[in-house]
């Protein structure tokens, strides 16, 4: 792989510096990172906005890097300032004007530099277009009309006009210069938002050689993207189930990062979706910074750990392609112990399936469901997938309905071996009022309550050999943490990946993986604090941890048992890395300390 065994560690160094900079200073500063970190590769811009490098500083620079064992490879960033003399234009970061021949015709030169330069180039995540100028509104309809485009949207104008700008002044003009140069898409961390500003992945892959994923979650507080930090990891799979082997990386910044561990766990969560190149943006940001200290630091923690990891796994969520609709519902949760990855191709084939009112986009989605539920499936939807389909034949397949009242509660109740927990929780939640037909659909199994009334937070309806469960969602999806913890557990257990089911507090992610191997991960946060949960796991006898993978080596034994089921109480602190290795099998040697700090909730000094 290079100086990591699971990945490669990348930075990007921006046309601005590229132009400008001295062989010695360049050198002054790789020797810098030496010292904290052992870079694989650098992607090496000559364009970005008002930056021009010469081929000659290209070069230079690119000299400069392989002497130092360096990987070099290219880059470029589409924005462009308004050409001298010209009106400018209302664009959003500069980008790009694709009906304007002077900007096109700039993007061309860069792409021509490129193939001139190197073998691979990748194109930073501002490629997309927003702009509305004269050009672009009264060359909308020609185009459409021409194309054979019968939507008059921008999104289908968008994303036809950036597939075919990709084929002409991008593709072409690189590889007529270098034929073998292979170019890289990034796609930026608004996965919702692509088709409004023409990006589409499932055709641009069809174009491109390879495609890169734009992790940046950054402080959830202070940038206004509006993304949990799950995303890091959901994004990343999402874009390998895009276009298998070929996700060259996960791409994340220091950017709005306040607190150091919003951007370590960028990285981390990269790396636990087994990202191929961890790419830090950008070198300039890095060089001389705790930023740059840090993840050289943690950079071998992390190989460490995913050395015993396979594949991850999760109860797949399906987000067709130019989708929108509960805006990241599947991270949020994903971010409270619900094992979920992503997938923009319907999972037919998955003992169970996540389904979210962006699941609504695909016009056969409730044949599709009909056939999987009555197959045997098990399908979880949310109360926003419902809203979207119960007039599109969803039915068939429940008796629940919706009618536009909304309740808040902090008392809940759940059904357990027909018996009924009472619980409150910290907060009062606000969700939508769901109504349904008794002994139809079961739907007392979580409930919200108010005065002498309660309220249905997850149903239960059987249809053929299957069944399906609806999940109501709070109406703020951050408030999800607000739910108690006996709330979230239970709803965790209809979550089950590979006989795994976390129980314990909000704001603690589980990643399974496919070698009877999984990463517990409490984030960092300004309530946070250190944790004992219980791991239940379907046939396992012990778990490993090794040293390093975890804080003590040696077998943690189970707490107790029932029937199949194993119950482990296991610590986990804030921010830490920590990563175990069922035994299915019983392996007599165990450790008595870990077994004690299991029962008492006893945390020792834990070390990364």
């Amino acid at each position: 792989m290079g100086n990591y065994r699971n990945f490669k560690l990348v930075t990007y160094f921006v046309a601005q510096a590229t132009a400008k900079i001295t062989r010695e200073e360049l050198q002054k500063q790789i020797d810098w990172f030496n010292q904290h970190m052992r870079l694989d590769k650098v992607y090496l811009e000559p364009y970005r906005d008002a930056a021009f490098a010469s081929e000659e500083q290209v070069r230079m620079c690119k000299e400069v890097f392989e002497a130092n064992g360096i990987e070099v490879a290219g880059g470029i960033t589409t924005c462009v300032p308004t050409p001298e003399g010209d009106k400018p234009k209302q664009r959003m970061f500069n980008t790009f004007c694709y009906n304007d021949e002077k900007m096109l015709n700039t993007l061309k030169k860069a792409s021509e530099l490129n193939g001139k330069c190197f073998d691979s180039f990748i194109i930073d995540d501002f490629y997309f277009t927003n702009c509305t100028c004269k050009a672009c509104r009264d060359g909308k309809e020609a185009y459409n009309k021409a194309n054979g485009i019968t939507d008059g949207s921008w999104q289908a104008y968008r994303t036809h006009l950036m597939y075919e700008v990709s084929k002409e002044y991008m593709i072409k003009p690189a590889k007529t210069v270098n034929p073998n140069i292979k170019i890289t898409i990034k796609y930026p961390n608004w996965m919702e938002s692509y088709q409004e500003t023409g990006y589409d992945p499932l055709s641009q892959r069809e174009i491109f050689d390879s495609i890169y994923t734009g992790t940046e979650t950054r402080d959830p507080r202070h940038q206004d993207q509006h993304l949990p930090r799950y995303l890091s990891y959901s994004l990343m799979t999402y874009m390998e189930n895009m276009l298998p082997g070929l996700n060259g990386g996960g791409w994340f910044d220091n950017f709005d990062c306040q607190i150091m561990e919003y951007y370590l766990e960028q990285a981390y969560l990269t790396g636990f979706a087994k990202g191929r190149e961890l790419m830090m943006f950008c070198f300039q940001s890095l060089y001389d910074s705790l930023f740059g200290a840090s993840i050289g630091f943690m950079a071998d923690k992390l190989d460490n750990l995913l050395d015993n990891l396979g594949n991850p796994i999760g109860v797949p969520c399906y987000i067709p392609n130019a989708s929108q609709g509960e805006d990241n519902i599947q991270d949020f949760l994903g971010m409270n112990g619900f094992p979920i990855y992503t997938t923009p191709f319907f999972p037919e084939n998955a003992k169970s399936l996540l389904l979210t009112a962006s699941s609504a986009y695909d016009p056969d989605i409730v044949s599709k469901l009909e056939a999987y539920v009555a197959n045997g499936g098990k399908a979880i939807v949310t109360n926003g997938f419902v809203q979207e389909t119960l007039e599109k034949g969803l039915k068939t397949l429940t008796s629940v309905r919706i009618r536009g009242k909304r309740v808040t509660c902090q008392d809940f109740v759940m059904e357990r071996n027909n018996r009924w927990q009472s619980v409150t929780g910290p907060a009062a939640i606000s969700f939508p009022m769901m109504e349904f037909r008794n002994n139809s659909t079961w739907g007392a199994l979580v409930k919200g309550l108010l005065n002498e009334e309660s309220y249905t937070l997850l149903s239960r309806d059987t249809y053929g050999d299957g069944e399906m469960m609806m999940m109501v969602v709070p109406d703020e999806y951050a408030t999800i943490r607000n739910y108690p913890r006996e709330v979230l557990n239970r709803f965790r257990e209809e979550f089950e990946v590979n006989g795994i089911t976390l129980i314990g507090d909000a704001n603690i992610s589980l990643f399974p993986y496919d070698n009877d191997s999984f990463v517990l991960y409490n984030y960092v946060t300004s309530w946070a604090s250190d944790s004992v949960v219980t791991v239940k796991i379907k046939d396992a006898k012990s778990l490993s941890l090794k040293p390093e993978m975890n804080w003590m080596p040696g077998e943690l034994k189970p707490l107790y048992t029932e029937g199949d089921y194993s119950f482990f109480r296991v610590p986990v602190s804030v921010g830490k890395l920590q990563a175990y290795k069922i035994n299915r099998e019983v392996i007599e040697e165990t450790v008595k300390e870990i077994d004690e700090a299991s029962k008492t909730g006893t945390i020792p000094e834990l070390n990364v």
